[in-house]
């Protein structure tokens, strides 16, 4: 089966990790028979530099049209960025709010451990995330 990924490399880091998270599907595809096909588009700090906005409307309709969207990493050193001497709406982290917006995305999911110690004290509820097992 072959999948269109819409490939956001991003700022700082992100582009060294989009580029081995790439290695790692097309390894997956050989193992697995399937096949992806990248399109990489602009977005945050980088896309401020070339375009003067954090995410076009190309950029999002590439996203809406993919099967599937690859983000490394949005935004600069904050403080010590040009890109945030810009008004909110234009710096790079907006991106990332309007691409959300854009695919109707509400959740920024990211891997937790619950120590059994301090299950107590951790405002996540057993009933949502379960035991755990699946993490």
């Amino acid at each position: 089966m072959n999948y269109n990924i819409a490939v956001i490399p991003g700022d700082g880091i992100g582009p060294e990790i989009v580029r081995e998270a790439c290695r790692v599907l097309d390894r997956i595809g050989e193992v697995y028979g399937h096949s992806f096909d990248y399109t990489e588009v602009l977005m945050g700090g980088v896309s401020i530099d070339a375009h003067g906005v954090p995410l076009t409307d190309e950029a999002l309709e590439t996203a809406r049209k993919s099967d599937s969207v690859l983000l490394g990493a949005v935004g600069g050193n904050v403080g010590n960025s040009r890109w945030y001497d810009a008004a909110p709406n234009l710096r790079p982290e907006a991106g990332l709010l309007a691409i959300r917006k854009g695919l109707g995305l509400f959740a920024n999911i990211r891997p937790a451990c619950l120590y059994g110690e301090l299950a107590g004290a951790c405002p996540l509820k057993s009933e949502i995330i379960g035991d755990g097992s699946t993490w």
